[in-house]
């Protein structure tokens, strides 16, 4: 199972390379891992996805808390509003155009970028809506493609 692990940390050089070295030390696969500010500057909030069991992620759970620069670490799996973003630069010949700008506008997605033979577009959503996106986009020709990593924040007034 893909567990989602939010982990408050102090906005520090140094932090993410601590963070993925205890993963890669206990041999875990970190799934996706992102990073940015909270709205305390010296704050960040981590959001990494590992694929395991409990037992995987009670370890790194505990492993987590250990490190100096970690503020607090939850497992916000089952209660957590979770998105991604996703750029796709997909070949669109003046025929075909008609066709991508219908499945970007189903998918609620935004064309960002028009070239004479490529769109780039942009789709967020959980990772079914994107991988379900992608996979329509194919039939076109994907040149590019760019996935930020899944992010995620607790729902209602608790925070995570």
């Amino acid at each position: 199972m893909r567990y989602t692990i939010s982990a408050l940390v102090e906005n520090k050089p140094g932090v993410l390379a601590r963070v993925a070295s205890l993963f890669r030390r206990r041999g875990f696969n970190i799934d996706s891992l992102t990073v940015g500010r909270t709205e305390k500057d010296e704050i960040s909030r981590m959001t990494i996805v590992v694929d395991g069991d409990e037992r995987v992620v009670e370890q790194v759970t505990k492993q987590l808390n250990k490190l100096i620069d970690v503020i607090k670490v939850s497992d916000i799996t089952d209660n957590a509003v979770e998105r991604e973003l996703c750029l796709i630069k997909v070949h669109a010949p003046p025929e075909k155009r008609s066709e991508i700008v219908e499945l970007a506008n189903i998918f609620r997605a935004r064309i960002v970028d028009v070239a004479r033979d490529s769109f780039i577009i942009e789709v967020t959503g959980d990772e079914d809506k994107i991988e379900a996106f992608i996979d329509l986009m194919r039939q076109y020709g994907i040149k590019e493609l760019a996935r930020s990593g899944k992010v995620a924040m607790v729902r209602g007034a608790k925070k995570g």
